[in-house]
């Protein structure tokens, strides 16, 4: 059995209705695939919980194998089908603003229009405006898409980085010729945007592993193969360079260090060298009276070397890390993190059931954790109504009769509502261990009108935590008009925390907000925002965030203890 989970299940039945959209099928075999990923989504057991899925309303027996063979191969024979159908080009024009999988299959039913290059033909020779529905504001719009479509920018988010980056890492597990790896440059500083990818490989047998690297999948075009450098841009969401330098064990550590950088870190580190008599290169240190280079097994040897201790990669920033590191400084780990108290679970848009998301938290050791599905404003993510949350929180209080070695927060990732109001009364938050409010809709609202909503969450005695404050996606959207200073000075006053969201797509709030709240002493919860228990493993990311702003295990408070955690959480009950 593959390692399927509900999410992926519905992805794959909404792809066959857009491909069968496409093809220009039957409407109602069309409504069938999407109402049963609609049916499954509602339900709220995870996979692994239904033995026969036509026992969902609005599954038949058709569609229950299609899942089994799905769960079995991780691969589906009707999905394969309609691929060799349906014309690859057409796929890539549902990014395209107005065009969904039926406004495609008529431009490819009426005009035999099959990839953005026929699209734009149409376009620009006025054959699409004779389509109806294809006007001339329509036309605009696709053809400023189509300038859009696979424009690379400079820097590309961190989250698409560390998507190809772990598809690299996997790759370079399976080569035995590789002694070590690390990937470097930005990506290991987990800067929010990235230009391309560095990793550092340790080999005895740099040719056989330059034969290998260059076997990888998706490489598009080889910029260098030397002795000690393969280069090549590989297919992404965007093309993407990736450099590799091959280094024996002796230079590697030196090497990892340069180039992780960052450019202004390792001129710091530089004139610290030079103040010694000594030049780093990314071999090693060299004396310059007696011309020896001193290599180093770690990293952690190569700064004791210049008396600093290690300095994490995410603070090689060039400010005042060599200064700090002269002495021990005691920073967040992820050891020091106790719980996670923002997830979701099958009951709204999880991948897993409240249990399994609770096995995984004790998997990894944690004291506690709180479900915090969405409510009941946030209908496209089967949101929770008042009813639901009960029952919710009977199945929680189960669990926690089960278990004695966690404890488990029923709580609600509630919605403020674009007029201000929250989506659930005070009456019924007292009933909550845990609330977190949240902005999810109306982003283009002016500063006065987000900072009002938000307010009124904070003045709200039970809400405990201000999920992801200003609504950013990295890369994608800048989030609302939210002024951080005044949402920070108004969380003091009422003791509310703040999240800094693990999600690599958000990293909300970022380190110069994080450290406006510690110099102000609001505290933090470092949340992964989980919908699928792979999702738990960014908890490491947010760790390395915190840690840039300097934060302490004193300024989060899900290091706390449990019995602490839960006189935070009723201090106003």
């Amino acid at each position: 059995m593959m390692n399927i989970n509900k999410k992926d299940i519905i992805r794959l039945l909404e792809k066959i209705a857009t491909y069968l959209e496409i093809k220009g099928e039957n409407p109602f075999r069309i409504s069938a695939y999407r109402k049963a990923a609609q049916a499954l989504e509602r339900d709220v057991r995870s996979v692994q919980e239904i033995e026969d899925f036509t026992s969902v309303a609005g599954i038949g027996k058709g569609t229950n194998e299609l899942i089994r063979e799905y769960m079995e191969t991780g691969e589906s024979t009707v999905l394969k089908s309609l691929q060799s159908e349906v014309p690859v080009g057409l796929i890539p024009l549902l990014k395209l603003p107005g065009l969904g999988g039926k406004r495609i299959a008529t431009l490819y039913q009426k005009l035999n229009i099959i990839d953005a290059e026929s699209l734009k033909e149409a376009c620009v020779n006025g054959n699409i405006q004779q389509v109806k529905g294809f006007g001339k504001k329509t036309v605009e719009n696709i053809l400023l898409g189509l300038e859009q479509i696979g424009t690379r920018p400079e820097r590309i988010a961190i989250n698409d980085m560390l998507h190809v980056a772990r598809k690299i890492e996997h790759f370079l597990a399976k080569i035995p010729q590789i002694q070590r790896f690390d990937v470097a440059g930005s990506v290991r500083r987990l800067e929010e945007t990235v230009k391309d990818i560095d990793f550092i490989i340790s080999t005895n047998s740099p040719d056989e592993v330059k034969t290998e690297l260059l076997k990888m999948d998706g490489i598009k075009e080889v910029i260098a193969s030397g002795d000690t450098k393969v280069s090549f841009v590989i297919e992404a969401r965007y093309e993407v360079q990736v450099d590799f330098r091959l280094v024996n064990e002796e230079q590697y550590a030196t090497t990892l260090h340069h180039f992780t950088g960052s450019k202004e870190h390792n001129v710091l580190m530089r004139q610290i060298a030079k103040q010694r008599d000594e030049k780093i290169n990314e071999y090693g240190v060299e004396n310059l009276t007696t011309n020896e280079t001193t290599q180093f097994q770690t990293e952690e040897q190569f700064f004791h070397h210049f008396d600093l201790n290690f300095i994490p990669p995410e603070l090689r920033q060039g400010k005042y890390e060599t200064e700090k590191f002269l002495r021990n400084v005691d920073l967040l780990t992820t050891e020091s993190i106790k719980g996670d108290l923002h997830m979701h679970t099958t009951w709204s848009d999880g991948a897993q059931s409240v249990e399994e998301m609770v096995q995984k938290a004790r998997e990894i050791g944690y004291e506690y954790i709180a479900i915090t599905d969405h409510s009941k404003f946030l209908r496209v993510a089967n949101g929770l109504n008042e009813k639901r949350l009960r029952e919710q929180r009977e199945e929680i209080q189960r669990l926690n009769e089960k278990y004695d070695d966690i404890h488990i927060f029923a709580g609600v990732e509630m919605d403020i509502l674009p007029n201000g109001k929250l989506d659930f009364s005070t009456e019924f938050l007292k009933e909550m261990d845990i609330v977190i409010a949240a902005i999810h809709s109306s982003f283009s609202q002016t500063e006065d009108e987000i900072m009002k909503r938000l307010f009124h969450a904070l003045e709200n005695p039970y809400v405990d935590i201000i999920a992801h404050p200003t609504g950013r996606i990295i890369g994608r959207r800048d989030g609302y008009a939210v002024n951080v200073e005044k949402l920070i000075e108004k969380a003091k006053e009422t003791e509310t925390a703040l999240e800094l969201n693990s999600n690599p797509q958000r990293f909300d709030l970022a380190p110069k907000s994080l450290e406006m709240a510690k110099e102000s002493g609001v505290k933090i919860a470092i949340n992964t925002d989980a919908h699928d228990i792979r999702m738990f493993d960014h908890m490491k990311y947010g760790v390395k965030v915190a840690r840039r702003a300097w934060l302490e295990d004193e300024h989060v408070i899900n290091t706390w203890d449990v019995q602490k955690m839960k006189s935070f959480l009723q201090r106003n009950k």
